[in-house]
């Protein structure tokens, strides 16, 4: 068993609607638990697993706890990691051609959901609101997932900031949150997939409209 077995049975696992843990990718692999455990340090290591307390909580896209967001597919409903990884899973998912994305507005509790699919971004006045900059993404993942939100509007984005204490982050439309997604997780259900080094995020975050200090350039 190599460290690449793990990582793929954890995202093809979180991609069919289960929640991974060392049982069940023992059970997958023909494995023991201890040689799951010493993968999955290295995979977090490698940044493409989150544990808290040796559990997995995360597998962006996908997340083993509530961050805001419910990604309903054709069967499967997933907790979504935020709004970038919410409106990744269609992109990722060869079966899933559009997605239901749920959730509310911090600033006013609004009910908000879209219909999320590969070939245009979903219509809507809603904002997206980045709080951590990309240079710190990693400093607390979960931190960071759970304040990448969605708004009805900037000033329900600056009516929470005023109640929440926390300065601006970058704030923009659905059509620039949909390009974010749509490319950024690409062969990542596939053997041999390489996250991003940062030159190479930058590079990207270019080419779907974002730009200046938040996002490193």
């Amino acid at each position: 068993m190599e460290v690449e077995d793990v990582r793929l049975a954890v995202v093809h696992q979180f991609a069919a609607g289960v929640l991974p843990d060392r049982a069940s990718l023992a059970a997958a692999l023909a494995t023991d638990e201890a040689s799951v455990d010493d993968a999955l340090d290295v995979l977090a290591d490698q940044r493409h697993v989150v544990l808290r307390e040796g559990r997995i909580v995360m597998a962006h896209p996908f997340a083993a706890i509530p961050l805001g967001f419910s990604v309903m597919g054709r069967e499967t409903l997933w907790w979504g990691g935020c709004a970038w990884d919410s409106f990744a899973v269609p992109h990722l998912l060869p079966d899933e051609p559009e997605v239901l994305v749920a959730t509310r507005c911090p600033g006013c509790d609004a009910a908000l959901a879209w219909v999320v699919g590969r070939q245009d971004p979903p219509e809507g006045e809603e904002v997206a609101h980045f709080l951590v900059p990309a240079a710190h993404i990693w400093d607390d993942v979960v931190h960071t997932c759970g304040n990448q939100r969605l708004f009805c509007a900037e000033d329900c984005v600056d009516r929470w900031l005023e109640v929440t204490g926390h300065d601006k982050g970058d704030v923009f439309d659905l059509a620039t949150l949909w390009r974010l997604a749509r490319g950024w997780y690409a062969g990542r259900l596939e053997r041999g997939y390489v996250r991003r080094e940062p030159d190479a995020a930058r590079d990207y975050f270019r080419s779907v409209g974002l730009s200046g200090p938040f996002w490193g350039l």
